[in-house]
């Protein structure tokens, strides 16, 4: 079946090419679009488009589809183009010619406009709340370990003094610049474009700030072109803002490789969760760190794709847009994975302590030297030239403590400070309005 049907069959060559992996990348749609149907039809009825008694014969039938969706229940047929012709098509064979009737005032451009706006919006929340995961470890891990240093390293040369409380903490503060970035991507996520219908919008009276209330947008795509050349733009946005978290993971799964090798030794896994090598016996790998790190460097490369796929399209629609499924709807369980790991790496590594007594790491206290000698009078270039020259004749010693107090240093991690930026951020959000309005359209 398909909602275009004009009494003629398409080449099966042909349909098999353009039909794509709809039918199964719909699949995660299908909640969405019975949902999406169930807000259009009830403005249908306020408009009078539709008989009360037609209304509630249809939200009920919606309502038990929407619970078998949401289990997972939702087949797409061989013969079935998509998740919107499936849905009308179960419609018409449970309730007859009401079912036809759901179509009224919306084209499958705004239906598919609609679902992965919807889609788009769940997703980001159930990445916030595994972002937020990771940060609480992290910060708690900063705190824990924040008086054993490490060495920090600038052109991977020892360069000065740092600890786990700010190597733990800075990752955990990034995760607060990459939430600002999800949250742009939800506010434009959360935009109604429904009764767009095939870009130029409807001769029905529809009521488009009715649908959007009753599926708890925060506004409206207004013009109904803009909505549709929306179609890819929303999906580049958010594969940004994703793109942001898994540079961020990305990142830290590299230290993770660096820092449990034997040349740096500063952190240990737990032997179960590393692997073997088939010739070597003493090999413990940390494949956690690479394959996150992989898979991180995939994700980034996810917002590009979609910018090179709308390359040179003019507004309306084109075809070409379904291609965005393909690499957008997987993305987000790619990062949900690699964050859910990240976490349960992090919460179960060991580190080292008494690092810094190695003496091949006493020139990293250079500085603090240079410094010491500036506070008691000295000028800095002159104290620096000082240490310089003591370090050239190999007779530099520090035997001094580490005096840090400024804001986000090893002495003053600020770590309640970040915790508020994140909370701050996360309360922008407004996941309570929308799950709202959702539970009363759908319960």
């Amino acid at each position: 079946m398909k909602l275009w049907d004009k009494g003629y069959n398409v080449d099966e060559k042909i349909d098999t090419f353009t039909v794509g992996m709809d039918r199964e990348l719909d699949l995660h749609l299908a909640p969405f679009d019975i949902m999406g149907t169930m807000a259009h039809i009830t403005m249908l009825e306020s408009v009078g488009l539709l008989k009360k008694d037609e209304l509630d014969v249809l939200l009920k039938e919606l309502k038990l589809l929407y619970a078998e969706a949401v289990k997972g229940h939702f087949d797409i047929e061989d013969d079935i183009e998509d998740v919107h012709s499936q849905v009308e098509l179960m419609l018409t064979r449970k309730l007859g010619d009401i079912g036809k009737k759901v179509h009224s005032g919306r084209s499958r451009n705004d239906q598919v406009l609609l679902d992965l706006k919807l889609y788009s919006r769940a997703q980001i929340e159930d990445i916030v709340m595994r972002m937020r995961k990771l940060f609480d470890v992290l910060q708690h891990k900063s705190e824990q370990y924040k008086n054993i240093l490490i060495p920090g390293y600038t052109h991977l040369q020892v360069a000065m003094p740092s600890s786990f409380g700010l190597w733990f903490g800075a990752y955990a503060e990034s995760l607060t610049d990459d939430m600002i970035m999800m949250e742009a991507a939800w506010e434009v996520a959360n935009q109604n474009p429904l009764g767009a219908a095939a870009g130029y919008g409807s001769s029905f009276p529809l009521n488009r700030t009715m649908t959007t209330k009753l599926l708890g947008f925060n506004d409206l795509n207004y013009n109904v072109v803009y909505a549709q050349m929306g179609r890819g733009k929303t999906e580049r946005i958010v594969a940004f803002a994703i793109s942001a978290i898994a540079e961020t993971i990305g990142r830290l799964a590299v230290d993770g490789c660096l820092y449990t090798s034997q040349n740096f030794g500063f952190i240990h896994l737990p032997k179960q969760m590393t692997t073997g090598s088939s010739i070597m016996p003493h090999k413990k790998n940390p494949d956690v760190f690479e394959l996150i790190r992989a898979h991180c460097n995939k994700i980034n490369g996810v917002a590009n794709t979609i910018r090179l796929i709308q390359t040179n399209l003019p507004s309306g629609y084109f075809r070409d847009m379904q291609i965005i499924k393909e690499v957008y709807i997987p993305v987000f369980q790619e990062i949900k994975d690699c964050l859910d790991i990240t976490t349960y790496a992090i919460e179960n590594m060991e580190v080292v302590d008494g690092l810094m007594d190695d003496p091949k790491y006493k020139l990293a206290f250079s500085v603090e030297e240079v410094n010491r000698l500036a506070n008691e009078g000295m000028p800095f270039r002159d104290a620096y030239k000082t240490v310089g020259m003591a370090i050239e004749r190999g007779e530099f010693e520090f035997n001094g403590e580490l005096h840090h107090t400024h804001e986000g240093s090893i002495g003053n991690l600020c770590t309640e400070n970040i915790r508020k930026k994140m909370d701050r951020q996360m309360d922008k959000f407004g996941f309570a309005k929308v799950e709202e309005a959702i539970n009363n359209l759908v319960k």
